[in-house]
């Protein structure tokens, strides 16, 4: 990568695989993770999209593997929220926005991120109720449409809202939101394809970095794995990245 040294690109790898095992282990693909890394190592705006959906891609799938081989999958929770976000996704990764307008509105996805990490909100309901149809392909819709016009699956929005309204327990909510990830980042590549003809091949050099840590976060994720210190470090490369977005 021409505007990345080889010794940032060493770092860079490492953080990624940290990030990509951390986000995996939650059932998330880890865009919004991405998306702050290649902020804070000054990425060229053109290249973050793509790359974020990317990696989503690779890492959510494999992130749903795990969850679904472990029987945490449940189709009825699933579909609603898929059925409204797919094709909104598309609509996202097609749209071209103004790049300040895409710092702000990333800076404050990111800050949610942290809420989502450090559990300010989305705690596990007691009792699970059943899925609201109407509320839940609203809620599909609105989350796909940011998430193909930012770059990210929507699984770090998706989750806290399914443990909020009480429609499912952590790791069905990890399950679900993997392939949340999964079919949107598709869906919002396309539109990004479609839009803009061309697609940088340096987002595939650093595929097999995700996949490493993607693949043991989801091996351990499904297992009942968790890591505090990882998660509050996570937070503040998050927090670094918002405040550089908003800043610069």
């Amino acid at each position: 990568m021409e505007f990345i040294s080889g010794n940032l690109f060493i770092v860079f790898a490492l953080i990624l695989i940290g990030i990509s095992f951390l986000y995996a282990s939650v059932g998330h693909g880890g865009a919004s993770g991405y998306l702050a890394l290649m902020a804070l190592f000054s990425f060229p705006l053109f290249i973050i999209k793509p790359t974020a959906l990317l990696l989503n891609i690779f890492v959510s799938g494999i992130s749903f593997w795990y969850f679904r081989k472990n029987k945490y999958f449940s189709w009825k929770l699933f579909y609603p929220f898929a059925l409204a976000s797919i094709p909104a996704a598309f609509i996202g990764g097609y749209l071209s926005i103004n790049p300040t307008l895409y710092k702000q509105i990333l800076g404050v996805f990111l800050l949610i991120a942290v809420l989502r990490i450090l559990g300010v909100f989305g705690k596990e309901k007691s009792v699970k109720k059943d899925v609201n149809i109407p509320l839940a392909l609203c809620v599909g819709c609105g989350i796909g449409l940011f998430s193909g016009m930012i770059g990210i699956g929507g699984g770090i929005i998706l989750s806290p809202i399914i443990l909020l309204l009480g429609w499912g327990n952590t790791k069905e909510s990890a399950a679900v939101s993997a392939l949340f990830i999964f079919v949107n980042s598709i869906s919002g590549m396309i539109g990004f394809l479609i839009n803009q003809h061309d697609f940088p091949t340096e987002a595939f050099y650093l595929v097999p970095f995700a996949l490493i840590g993607g693949t043991a976060g989801a091996l351990f994720g499904s297992e009942k794995f968790s890591n505090v210190k990882l998660t509050y470090i996570l937070s503040v490369v998050l927090l670094l990245a918002s405040f550089k977005l908003f800043i610069f």
